[in-house]
């Protein structure tokens, strides 16, 4: 068995590995990285002969760091071994490739949906329906566009509603309040106003991944498609993507047990930073990390960097998506809708819900 994994910004680590009686044997490392001495190839090799073909990415990256430290302590190696473009990380997050408990995403089929506008708590339902598909193996990774006519705001699963929403701003403007799945921040969402997607993806595809690390994993193709609309962008903090001109930006993510991850990110395109003011409880400060000084401007960095409308920057994602990767056309099966309906009903329309953190 042989598994790949090459390194952001650095070098590619293969191994190749047998398992006998559930025990690595045979490891082999090799890749175009720089490793010195040479003869610290030989113990990582040795190091990960014996594991348990079940151990755990970080627990393979602990053996391969004690062995060589072990190594230079007992003189095998004549000081301390340099991995230059890759780490004991990488070796480990090969081997998981190999064993196939971690993925790529060569190895998977994503099914895209651009169902058309639906109510803002059916696109929410929507993200715990086909996440709970794909864990049980009724649906393929999914990448899904939103879209949507009615004004409103999706809070995260942690938030406090009284924190976060003014209650006098969601009547003046007729706002629909969702509290969704995923953590992270409140998103002000009137229709055409932001550019927003979820991505469903097997467990196995960030297998050994760090929360933060995942984050940048998955954004990684939204960089090269904005660039692809001429926009200049790069990670900011842990879950969002910014430009020179400020915040474009952010993600959220849920896992669930069954082994599926929700992944969504939503992307300011041309926002009414006044309004958004009067429904949500924010400052001043923390909107100008979202490109405006003003209140009275708006929040317009895809608009104003692109020149482009939405649904041509939304045609252009899915384009940049697809030859990335390899995708099929999909649509929302009858009983997915029927249970997204269901649990409007009895969730994310329910005031229980949108207010379980008061």
């Amino acid at each position: 068995m042989r598994g790949e994994y090459k390194v952001p910004g650095g070098k590619l680590v293969a191994v190749d590995v047998e398992v006998d009686d559930g025990r690595l044997v045979s490891a082999s490392l090799s890749g175009d990285f720089f490793l010195e001495p040479d003869e610290a190839l030989d113990v990582i090799d040795a190091a990960l002969d014996g594991l348990d073909a079940s151990t755990p990415t970080g627990e393979i990256a602990s053996a391969v760091d004690d062995a060589l430290r072990a190594a230079e302590r007992h003189g095998v190696i004549p000081g301390p071994a340099a991995l230059v473009g890759f780490d004991a990380w990488a070796v480990a997050m090969a081997v998981r490739r190999a064993l196939g408990h971690a993925t790529t995403w060569d190895d998977h089929e994503f099914e895209v949906l651009r169902p058309g506008p639906l109510p803002p708590a059916t696109l929410a339902a929507l993200d715990q329906v086909l996440t709970e598909e794909l864990a049980a193996g009724r649906r393929g990774p999914t990448l899904r566009f939103w879209d949507w006519d009615e004004r409103a705001v999706f809070i995260g699963s942690f938030q406090s509603l009284a924190n976060e929403v003014d209650p006098d701003g969601v009547r003046k403007h007729d706002v629909t309040v969702v509290r969704r799945i995923s953590g992270g921040g409140a998103m002000f969402m009137e229709a055409g106003n932001c550019v927003t997607f979820s991505l469903v993806v097997p467990a196995s595809l960030v297998d050994g991944l760090s929360f933060e690390q995942s984050y940048a994993f998955l954004d990684q193709w939204v960089l090269g498609a904005l660039e692809s609309v001429g926009v200049e962008a790069f990670f900011s903090g842990m879950n969002d993507i910014a430009s020179p001109a400020g915040k474009l930006a952010g993600s959220a993510q849920k896992r669930l047990a069954g082994g599926a991850v929700l992944h969504h990110m939503t992307m300011a395109y041309d926002i009414d930073s006044a309004k958004m003011l009067e429904v949500l409880r924010i400052g001043r400060e923390k909107l100008s990390d979202k490109g405006t000084r003003s209140a009275d401007k708006r929040v317009d960095p895809l608009r104003s960097q692109t020149g482009l409308s939405r649904d041509a920057i939304i045609d252009a994602f899915e384009k940049y998506f697809r030859g990335r990767y390899r995708t099929v056309d999909s649509e929302l099966r009858p009983e997915e809708l029927e249970r997204a309906e269901e649990l409007v009903r009895t969730k994310f329309a329910s005031p229980d819900w949108i207010g379980r953190v008061p």
